[in-house]
């Protein structure tokens, strides 16, 4: 639910059709409506401590963390209606849901795009036992994320030929960089205990708090988690923010899937530009056999992602040191007080780094030869098929990556109603 675009010098790293004053009419287009940007109705008080201890350590403040400029610190607003998720279904495809030309088949495995004479006509699909095709009256559009299609593409003999045959795939078009050019941000940060009497997310799923939730809209149980961020550079030297503080009013273990034992407070350093690539490849030529994700994290041969990681856990302690957060907290639970010096410290990226869950690039736009889509987001070379989600994205936002997914997806519909 965080409705964070980036930076105006994100899109410097996109062919120049994408630029920022091309990109943000569409930007306009969906925050008008279908994808609306709230602010957090029920902040915690530690979100707000959070900010205000982000200000004494010398981080400006930042009113809207979406303006074309987004260093600075403030509140994340969220894709919200009345305290609830509003999601891209609920804005795009929940007011269409009757139209006659609209037809939404679940529980199906699309396996292949069908290439006839250099170009897509249709897609295979499964359907429980049952196998079928689905032709295109004029184009197959793949929106399947950046670890499905460059999966289904690959899956489909559309990729590096050599791989591809080494696999016993039938080349239909050798594409050389489908599934390269994997980038995802990075996170880590600190985690730490809060005094007796600070309440957290981790007590919010109370019946009065379940009840206040689905009568008026209200209370904790409307948080997005991540309430508040930071942008930052890493160094003085750098041209735009390189860091994100994330702030979560509960203690985030092992992504979520434990439920905290204790009250605490999370403050995430996220790497947003980071320099390791990694891929997505086939694992056989079954397509429901699940590809290969390979992120490379921390692999860049300079290490200079780790530095930069490294700096955002070494802020966000000194940000937890500060008041007013600092007297609401009992001692570090990760990565914990004994780990002072860089050795401790890069250890503990190793071990306990995690996905934020952005992954883009795998099926990146341009006009070299490791391209796969053009400035229009049609396959190089291939007739009759665009991919349209985040893996045509060149470069990762210095924010999240829902909004800009919206964006490329209303700017598509665009490209597709002019031809």
């Amino acid at each position: 639910m965080m409705v964070l675009r980036g930076n105006q010098a994100d899109q410097d790293a996109w062919p120049a059709a994408w630029s920022w004053d091309a990109v943000e009419p569409y930007y306009g287009v969906s925050g008008a409506g279908p994808f609306p940007q709230a602010d957090a109705r029920d902040l915690s008080p530690l979100t707000a401590a959070f900010v205000e201890s982000a200000l004494a350590e010398g981080l400006g403040h930042r009113d809207d963390l979406n303006d074309p400029n987004n260093q600075g610190v403030g509140f994340v607003p969220v894709s919200q209606r009345r305290g609830r998720r509003f999601s891209v279904a609920d804005g795009y495809l929940r007011p269409v849901w009757r139209r006659p030309n609209l037809t939404v088949v679940t529980d199906v495995r699309v396996t292949r795009v069908v290439v006839e004479d250099g170009r897509a006509t249709g897609v295979n699909y499964r359907l429980g036992d049952v196998e079928g095709l689905a032709l295109a009256g004029r184009e197959v559009i793949v929106s399947a994320g950046a670890i499905g299609s460059p999966w289904l593409l690959l899956g489909s003999g559309i990729g590096p030929a050599d791989e591809l045959r080494a696999l016993g795939v039938g080349v239909t078009h050798d594409l050389p960089g489908v599934g390269k050019n994997l980038l995802d941000h990075l996170a880590n940060g600190v985690v730490a205990a809060t005094v007796p009497g600070v309440k957290t997310l981790t007590s919010a799923e109370t019946l009065p708090n379940v009840l206040r939730w689905l009568v008026t809209g209200r209370g904790p149980l409307t948080s997005n988690v991540g309430e508040g961020a930071a942008f930052v550079r890493s160094r003085p030297d750098v041209a735009a923010p390189d860091l994100e503080l994330v702030v979560a009013p509960v203690p985030f273990q092992d992504e979520g899937l434990i439920k905290p034992t204790r009250e605490g407070v999370t403050l995430a350093a996220i790497l947003l530009q980071p320099r390791s690539v990694g891929e997505v490849r086939l694992r056989s030529a079954d397509p429901l056999d699940t590809p290969i994700v390979d992120p490379r994290y921390l692999s860049d041969s300079g290490g200079q992602d780790a530095e930069v990681l490294l700096a955002g856990v070494r802020l966000a302690r000194r940000i937890l040191a500060r008041e007013p957060l600092a007297g609401k907290l009992a001692g570090e639970i990760l990565p914990g007080e004994d780990a002072q010096d860089d050795d401790a410290l890069l250890a503990h990226l190793g071990a306990k780094s995690q996905t934020l869950y952005h992954p883009v690039g795998t099926c990146r736009m341009g006009d070299d030869e490791l391209a796969v889509v053009d400035p229009e987001l049609r396959v190089r070379g291939l007739a009759g098929v665009r991919v349209v989600d985040a893996s045509v994205m060149p470069a990762l936002p210095r924010g999240h990556t829902n909004w800009p997914t919206v964006m490329v997806a209303e700017r598509a519909a665009d490209l597709i109603r002019s031809r």
